[in-house]
Order: C-alpha cells, then structure tokens, then sequence
C-alpha cells in the first residue's frame, strides 16, 4: 500500500520547487472567456525549464534521495514530459539518469532528455512496454526505480502547481487538469479540496486512451489494450494504484475528448493565447470548450501541462483542422 501525500507534503515539496523553479503564469485569456463565456484562466506550465509541469515532481524526489541511491542512480520509463523531469532533476543533483521510451517518440523530447545528459533506451510499442522494460533494467542493475505514478514525492511536487493557483486565483471554482498517469490531478486536488472542498477538479482524456477514465467509473484498476492517441501525454493503457485512489476521493469528474477535440484546442491557444500547447497540454481546454454550457459564468483554470509539441506535427494539424469558431450560446 502507498502513503498517499498530504497538503503538508505539498507545502514541503514548495521548498524544494521554489529554490529550482520558476513560478509559472496563471493569466485570464479575455478572448477565450468572452468566446466560451465564462472567466477562463490558464496556468502556462509549457513555460517551465523543460516546457512541462512533471519537472515539480521530478525535483522533488531526486532531491529527498539518500547518498546510497543518488549513487546507484535513477530509471524511470517515460513517453517524454515524465523522462524530461528526471533528467532534469538528475542534472541538478548529479545523478546518473536512464530513461526508457517507447520505440516511436516524440522526438523533440528525446533530443531535449539528451541534451540533459540521460541515458535513453527505446524499448517497446508504447509506454507500458517501456515501463516493464525499466523495472526489469531496475531490477538486474540495480538501478533506483522510479514509478512513473505510484510515487508519493511526485505527486507532492507537481501539487504545488495548485498551491499557485489557489494563492493567485482564490476565487476559482473549477480547475481542469489532463490526465496521463495522474500526477498532476491528483497533486492539484489535494491542495484545491484542502483549502476549498467546493472547488471542482475536473480530469481530461483522449478518448483513444481512456484507462483511467474507465477505473474510475469502476472503482478498480482496469486497463485497455492500446492507446492510439497522437496526445503521448496522455497514451496510457492502464490505470496506477496510488493516483487512481486518490482520484476516487477527490476528483469530481474525467472528461473523454477525441483526437480532433484536441487538436482544435491546440489551434485555439494559439490564435486566442498565443500560446503552444501539445496535445495532452491542450486537453483541459479541449474540455472546457466541450463543457462551455455547464461552466458558464464561472471563474475556471484550464492547467495547459506541457508545451513540447513538434514542429512536424503542428504543421499537420494545421493542415487537417479549420480553426475553431466558439461562442458562449449554443444554436
């Protein structure tokens, strides 16, 4: 069984944070609020080091390591934003960093863990392979396994993003939060439900990986046998132990939003934001569009989680998908 974390491990994990990282900016989009018609916040943690939330969790646990495991050094398997946060916390503390990836990466998160000095594997189809594939290397090397969910100290660090929120938007009263493993979701909802138990904490996927969204429906542990999401930050195939109890509790409900949905967000942030979000990034405002009619006249935080998105990529979506055209009544 994990110890689940508590707002005080999040109030901890700020020391940490703080000391490493920059705050991030939590800015009213004028334009998407007029357009959705209620008051839509975005939390821009694309504008971290790694241009990715998970880097809070990853310093925060690196940084609580003993000399005996810094010295063994750390794994972890990633399909990108989780493996940048490792690499960059391992360069910070001067441990050595292997990560494990899916065959088919995103390549600019591959370069960008290079570039940070980690030792990179490709292993597998997707990201569960990967994962099977790091505890066994953990296991035979001796490496120090780090789970990419059932780790209490990540979830601590990325909760602080809901620490920023709550100190510059106290008035919020719902919060989106994309979910892959789960970290995010559940670190911001154990702050939000702790200050504020009527904030509403909302989760998003993609509806070609909804792993979690369906343990949570039945309350166990479920996965499914692919996730054919462009969204890496969101392809997950099954569901973890620790972030799925936690959810449970805590969250009020997970939205399922398609590959197209994500993709006419992305566009959106760019010509309403001015902003890059990637795909799991673009998740939460994907479903704000989707749900406009239920949070109208409200003060919501859209958690933009990460902004590493191709080039190649964004070229292609752009190309595929007209711009999207909102507006705060429906027809």
């Amino acid at each position: 069984m994990f110890q689940r974390p508590t707002f005080a491990d999040v109030l901890r994990a700020r020391r940490v944070v703080s000391r490493y990282l920059p705050r991030t900016p939590l800015l009213l989009s004028r334009s998407l609020s007029a357009s959705l018609g209620f008051q839509l916040h975005v939390k821009y943690e694309n504008h971290q080091p790694i241009g990715a939330f998970k880097v809070r969790g990853g310093l925060n646990l690196v940084a609580a390591l003993g000399l005996s495991e810094r010295e063994r050094g750390v794994i972890t398997a990633s399909t990108g934003n989780h493996g940048q946060s490792i690499a960059y916390a391992a360069r910070t503390f001067g441990v050595r960093a292997v990560i494990v990836m899916p065959e088919e990466s995103n390549p600019d998160k591959v370069e960008a863990m290079a570039h940070l000095g980690a030792e990179i594997l490709f292993w597998g189809r997707d990201f569960e392979e990967a994962r099977l594939k790091a505890e066994q290397m953990a296991h035979d090397q001796g490496l120090y396994y780090v789970h990419p969910a059932n780790e209490p100290l990540l979830i601590a660090g990325v909760g602080t993003i809901g620490l920023e929120i709550l100190e510059d938007l106290p008035e919020v009263q719902t919060i989106i939060v994309p979910i892959g493993a789960g970290s995010g979701v559940c670190g911001t909802s154990i702050v939000a439900k702790s200050v504020n138990p009527q904030i509403r904490i909302i989760g998003v996927q993609a509806e070609k990986a909804p792993s979690v969204y369906l343990s949570w429906k039945a309350h166990r542990l479920l996965d499914t046998p692919a996730c054919d999401t462009f969204a890496e930050g969101l392809a997950t195939r099954t569901a973890f132990e620790l972030p799925l109890s936690i959810m449970q509790d805590l969250i009020d409900d997970i939205v399922l939003v398609s590959e197209d949905e994500l993709k006419q967000a992305i566009i959106l942030l760019l010509e309403k934001a001015h902003t890059v979000a990637e795909g799991a990034g673009a998740a939460s405002t994907a479903a704000a569009v989707k749900l406009k009619d239920e949070l109208h006249g409200q003060h919501v935080v859209c958690v933009l989680s990460g902004g590493n998105l191709p080039l190649t990529t964004l070229q292609r979506i752009l190309a595929e998908m007209r711009p999207l055209r909102v507006s705060a009544t429906t027809a």
